[in-house]
Parts: structure tokens; C-alpha cells; sequence
């Protein structure tokens, strides 16, 4: 009798209809005989769970257990296949794959969320050596050669909800400019992403930012706002603030309404923060924790870095780089809905373990949702049917 695998709940999150409606969309598979989109995911899936070094581990270590591959939609690889998709095959299924993923948690995970807040950063993916400098050092910058992965962050789900890839030379907050804003929800970033006309576009988007001030940043004061006494310790300054000039670095400021100004002592150091918000309610110690938790975003890439494959890449070619990374985002979002459902009483890390040591296991944490639903919405419709 068959049972499902570890691999094969894992995946339920992915119905293989919506995911042939995303390649369909594209006409991806026009010319693929054998080797399609859904074999191409689930092989690399299996790259980011299984700890493959390479191409040739991969496809011993995958084609081992041949007897699963039926019930996944696969069959057996070769490593010059695989190779090939990834220096060939554009990246936009998997790229869409990562947005569907994206809407079903927020879905999933964020029914009981009472505040959207956002924290926003990126993090450096270093490329060099063979091949890899062919297309990647003429981008590079004083510091880091290779790309820069975008993350827009749900803090409250710890998901991402919008994502986005470029050279390691395209500033931040450029990158940012082309990320659709809601309304109703609170962006924190740092001053890198220092930007006035972007603030008040998020501003006029009905939405809350904070963040931090340069120190170069010509402001009026026009008010000083009263500390109360419980955060006397922490907040030196809490002050609304105009801008001085019309203009920065050339262009045209469009934010013309008042600012919020609050210096904040940073333990250990001798200069303190200064963060900037349009929040004008809330209090200066609210504030500065939530500033606080855009350290959960560095936490975020510290986590997929260490434990996804996203440092050695199965391939050199920037197309085989940025499926690779993307396949990593996927993962991620599998594994935190599988988390959601069957990750009770567990951390993420440890959920993740759990599903690379019985990958090929068969799936013995009870029932399986999946089924356990279908069985209760046949039963729900059952006792419907009595009522009439």
C-alpha cells in the first residue's frame, strides 16, 4: 500500500495543477520532451534538502530512490541535463512559483495578524572565480562582487512577501522603488535606503515608516516633544522636524510635511541612533523597538545562508545562479507552511531537520492534513445534506 513521503507532503503545497497553470501561462514546456519545469523544481528541491555538493552527488544520491519517483511526477536525471536547464532555462517559473508561494502564506499565516509590519534589507550573494567573474566583475563594487538578493520581510510570519534580485552595484534603495507598497502597514529599513521622495510615496500610500536619519540630513526643529519618565533612560530627544532645503543631491524633495525626529542611546556606543518616522502617535519607545526588530531580517538571511544552499552553486552562469536562489526561497516557504501545519512545539530549524532526515520516509506525523481535511469538509457537507 502506498504512503505518502515526507517529500510528498511537503509538496502538497504546491498542487502540480496551479504549478502546470504557471508554466502553461508562459508556454515554458513548448519545447521540452522529457526534462519539464516539474521535474526541473523537484530535482532542485531535493538539491536544497538533501545537502548535495554537486552535480554528480545529485544525480546518484536522487536517482537512488527511483522507486518514489512515480508518485512525485519524475524520473530519473542525468547530471548534463540538470546542468543544461539551469545555464538554459529562464528563471520566470521559478520566480512565479516563489509568488504564488508568497500569496498561499499569506493565506496561511497571517490570518491572525493584527499589523502588517515589513522590514526591508538585502543581503550579498559573493560570486567569484572561474566563469563566475565573466559576468559578474564588471558589476562589482569595493566591497562585494557576485549579486544582491532583495527581501521585503513579514516580521510577524517571518516570511518574505516581496522579493527581487540584481548586481551587487544597484543601490538599495533603487531596487526598492520598484516594490509595490499597501496601505495600512509599517516599512523599516535602514538609512540606506535613504530616500525622501521614496518616504513620501509610502507615506501617501497610507502607510507608517521607520527608519534612520543621515547625519549629514539638513533639518528645522519646530517642536520638542516631553520624554515621559520611564523612557528617560533610553531616549534622549523626541522632536517634529521639516526638512531645511527643497532640494537633495540635485532633485527635488516632494516631502514637505512634518517629520519625526528621536534620538535613541545605543548600548555600548558612544553616538546614539537617530531614527526618522511619519508616526506622530506612538510612543518614542514603541518606535525604537520596532526599529529593534529589523535585526530579525539579518537574522532571516543568516538562517537560509546557513542552512539552504545558496554559498556552492550547481552551476557559474547568472541564470543557473539566480534559479538556484530562488529554488532556496521556495524551500524556505514549503518548509514554513509544512512548519505551520505539522511544526508544533518546534523552531523552523528544527522542522527543517526533521524533513531532510525522512525525506523519503513515509510521512507518520498522523494523519495527513491534507487528507484530514478533505475527510472533514465530506463530512461537513454530509451532516449539510441531513439538514435539508
Amino acid at each position: 500500500m502506498f504512503s505518502i513521503t515526507t517529500f510528498g507532503e511537503l509538496l502538497k503545497s504546491l498542487p502540480r495543477s496551479d504549478f502546470e497553470r504557471l508554466v502553461k501561462r508562459h508556454d515554458a514546456d513548448k519545447y521540452c520532451k522529457r526534462f519539464r519545469h516539474w521535474d526541473h523544481l523537484v530535482v532542485m528541491l531535493f538539491a536544497q534538502l538533501s545537502g548535495a555538493s554537486g552535480l554528480r552527488t545529485l544525480e546518484k544520491t536522487f536517482n537512488h530512490h527511483e522507486q518514489h519517483h512515480y508518485h512525485l511526477g519524475v524520473k530519473q536525471i542525468r547530471r548534463s541535463t540538470v546542468s543544461d536547464a539551469n545555464e538554459n532555462r529562464a528563471e520566470t517559473v521559478f520566480r512565479e512559483v516563489v509568488d504564488y508561494l508568497i500569496g498561499k502564506v499569506a493565506r496561511c499565516l497571517r490570518s491572525d495578524a493584527k499589523e502588517f509590519m515589513y522590514l526591508l534589507d538585502s543581503t550579498s550573494v559573493t560570486l567569484k572565480g572561474r566563469e563566475f567573474d565573466r559576468w559578474t566583475k564588471s558589476n562589482s563594487t569595493r566591497n562585494t562582487q557576485g549579486l544582491k538578493l532583495h527581501v521585503l520581510l513579514d516580521a510577524r510570519a517571518n516570511v518574505p512577501a516581496w522579493h527581487a534580485m540584481s548586481p551587487a552595484n544597484v543601490n538599495d534603495v533603487t531596487q526598492a522603488q520598484t516594490m509595490p507598497l499597501a496601505g495600512n502597514a509599517l516599512y523599516v529599513f535602514d538609512k540606506g535606503y535613504c530616500d525622501y521622495n521614496w518616504w513620501d510615496k509610502i507615506d501617501k500610500a497610507g502607510s507608517i515608516f521607520v527608519t534612520r536619519f543621515k547625519k549629514n540630513c539638513a533639518l528645522n526643529s519646530i517642536e520638542q516633544r516631553p520624554i515621559p519618565p520611564d523612557a528617560r533612560d533610553l531616549v534622549l530627544a523626541d522632536e517634529i522636524i521639516t526638512f531645511r532645503h527643497k532640494k537633495n543631491s540635485g532633485r527635488i524633495n516632494h516631502y514637505d510635511r512634518p517629520l519625526r525626529r528621536i534620538r535613541v542611546i545605543r548600548e555600548g556606543k558612544q553616538t546614539p541612533l537617530i531614527l526618522a518616522t511619519n508616526d506622530v502617535t506612538s510612543s518614542a519607545l514603541e518606535i525604537a523597538q520596532r526599529y529593534k526588530e529589523r535585526w530579525d531580517i539579518e537574522l532571516f538571511f543568516k538562517w537560509i545562508k546557513q542552512h539552504l544552499e545558496i554559498k556552492q552553486f550547481f552551476g557559474r552562469s547568472e541564470n543557473a545562479v539566480r534559479i538556484q536562489i530562488l529554488t532556496a526561497l521556495i524551500t524556505y516557504l514549503l518548509v514554513a507552511i509544512y512548519h505551520q501545519i505539522h511544526g508544533a512545539g518546534k523552531t523552523m530549524w528544527e522542522t527543517l531537520s526533521l524533513v531532510m532526515a525522512s525525506l523519503f520516509s513515509p510521512h507518520n506525523i498522523g494523519e495527513s492534513y491534507y487528507r484530514r481535511r478533505k475527510r472533514e469538509l465530506e463530512e461537513a457537507a454530509e451532516r449539510q445534506m441531513r439538514l435539508i
